[in-house]
């Protein structure tokens, strides 16, 4: 799938990300193993009717492949665990941003309420993946990365 320009790879329940999916050149250097790019999109139009807006929305979580990189001689299956539940992660935020676009009662400053949501889930998001990063150390606490692995699969089933 192309999202703009760019490829990504639409999150789904069933997907595993493979090493073959990180196409982005390592960064010379860098005592990184790793790295996922993936985010969440939004469109919408909306409809006004005496003065209430309903909206025709969808939120996405993407993997951008070409974004994300890892260095083969230091990565093994529990890295791309870990990799893996940065995107899972995303996507519990993006059902969290759907659960507030349900519920939200829009004005005519639709396009700018929707922006101020997006920007606070976004926000919300990345304080939330570096607990993830800080308590797992970056997956090198097993233990603390197999209760991580177990704590978003839960949610992902909720």
């Amino acid at each position: 799938m192309t999202y703009g320009q760019e490829e990504a790879i639409l999150w789904h329940p069933e997907l595993r990300l493979s090493w073959a999916n990180f196409r982005a050149e390592p960064i010379k250097g860098s005592k990184v193993a790793a790295t996922t790019a993936s985010g969440l999109s939004y469109q919408f139009s909306t409809t006004e009717e005496d003065g209430k807006y309903e909206l025709d929305y969808t939120v996405s979580t993407f993997f951008y492949p070409d974004r994300s990189w890892y260095q083969p001689k230091i990565c093994d299956e529990v890295i791309l665990s870990h990799e893996q539940l940065h995107f899972d992660i995303s996507e519990l935020f993006a059902r969290k941003m759907r659960k507030i676009m349900d519920t939200t009662s829009f004005t005519k400053n639709v396009k700018a309420e929707v922006k101020a949501i997006y920007r606070q889930i976004n926000k919300e998001l990345s304080e939330f993946q570096q607990v993830y990063d800080n308590e797992t150390n970056y997956s090198r606490n097993i233990e603390q990365q197999l209760s991580w692995n177990q704590k978003i699969k839960d949610a992902l089933r909720n």
